[in-house]
């Protein structure tokens, strides 16, 4: 049987979840030029792509004897691979706002009516994407002011950055993800999707993701 994480790293490719363009980088949001860009909301269109992530969230859990009572997603992109996850093991699900509710209840987390339902609860956080790792530890710093244990972040995907790993050591919690940039790469390298000049460039950025794309802005003077 197909490993589930290359089954993944195929389908984010398939269906452009995970777009990769070495020769005509993205701008992202930053400002930074980077050749890969994801979008994971896509996989929420196909069931089967669904229940893979799901599945493959489980696996890593017992694998890794990770200890949760209550699974939790990030805002937005977490939240439904986290219900998902939930409803699997039979835990329950919440999740942190970027920001408390300004009327009724004034909300800092949804799914409980306070926060001694879940003081000294071990809870699992769930997220799509993790790129600098900066609004994940926010999401976990959230849950952890109401009187949580979280320890441990997954995620379908990550670009590998230093400073994601500097949060999470910052915030004294771990992340795993399901897949990255080398099983891309390999995927990419097996199908014979890309050139091996354009695998040159993408093994470029990834060993200095915030000074490659100098070279791009100087080109469009």
């Amino acid at each position: 049987m197909e490993d589930k994480r290359t089954a993944i790293a195929r389908a984010a490719l398939d269906i452009r979840a995970v777009k990769l363009q070495p020769d005509a980088p993205f701008t992202w949001a930053s400002g930074y030029r980077m050749p890969v860009y994801n979008d994971n909301r896509l996989f929420l269109f196909y069931p089967q792509y669904r229940t893979l992530i799901r599945d493959a969230f489980a696996e890593r859990i017992e694998a890794a004897s990770i200890p949760c009572d209550v699974i939790a997603g990030t805002p937005t992109a977490g939240i439904p691979h986290a219900a998902l996850l939930a409803e699997k093991l039979g835990k329950p699900f919440i999740y942190p706002r970027k920001q408390q509710k300004g009327h009724g209840m004034q909300n800092r987390i949804e799914g409980i009516r306070h926060d001694g339902m879940i003081a000294g609860k071990r809870v699992l956080m769930i997220e799509d994407l993790i790129s600098t790792g900066k609004s994940s530890v926010a999401a976990l710093e959230t849950v952890r002011e109401a009187g949580a244990e979280v320890d441990t972040c997954l995620s379908i995907f990550t670009y590998g950055f230093d400073k994601a790993e500097e949060a999470f050591r910052n915030a004294g919690a771990a992340y795993r993800s399901l897949i990255d940039l080398d099983l891309l790469i390999s995927v990419l390298e097996e199908k014979h999707y890309f050139t091996g000049e354009q695998i040159r460039l993408l093994r470029e950025w990834q060993r200095s993701p915030f000074t490659w794309g100098e070279r791009f802005k100087k080109e469009d003077m």
